[in-house]
């Protein structure tokens, strides 16, 4: 696997992608976690209801590319005027260690400093340490924890909060 992938980056939901990323989100963390199909169809879910409805102004989703081939995605939804938050983040294993993970969450939260929100804040579970060792690298702060079986048993969600 290389760490030096060509990658683009686009900011539009093309045919396909709700599909892609719902299924890279389902094979990573089947592969990677054992985690079920269930939260492949909570991924799908939210997914559906964001390219159904959202902002432009004050919402985005980001796709990384490679060959053609999507290799990773960040999203920010706004929840008020004031608040928003960041959903759907994962990069490929392929396009891993080359800082594209790194890239996307600074234009995702450049994005939400441009759009004035105060704070962004995301879900994640207990265990993903390296997504939350870059969440902290940039400010991020753990701010609440709880056990939950919502798509699988005896995982912790953890909500990190990032005051802008």
């Amino acid at each position: 696997m290389s760490h030096s992938l060509p990658t683009s980056i686009r900011n539009t939901i093309l045919p396909g992608d709700i599909g892609a990323i719902t299924q890279l989100h389902g094979v990573l963390y089947s592969r990677e976690y054992g985690w079920p199909p269930a939260f492949e169809a909570y991924v799908a879910q939210g997914l559906a209801s964001f390219a159904l409805d959202n902002d432009r102004a004050l919402d985005r989703i980001w796709i990384a590319e490679s060959d053609g081939a999507l290799i990773g995605c960040i999203a920010i939804v706004h929840i008020s005027k004031s608040v928003a938050q960041l959903r759907w983040f994962l990069v490929d294993p392929q396009g891993r260690g080359a800082g594209l993970g790194r890239r996307l969450l600074e234009q995702a939260l450049a994005f939400c400093r441009d759009c004035r929100f105060e704070s962004v804040f995301l879900w994640t579970v207990r265990g993903l340490d390296a997504a939350v060792h870059l969440y902290k690298s940039v400010g991020f702060q753990l701010t609440e924890e709880h056990p939950s079986d919502a798509w699988i048993r005896g995982v912790v969600e953890q909500r990190y909060d990032l005051d802008l």
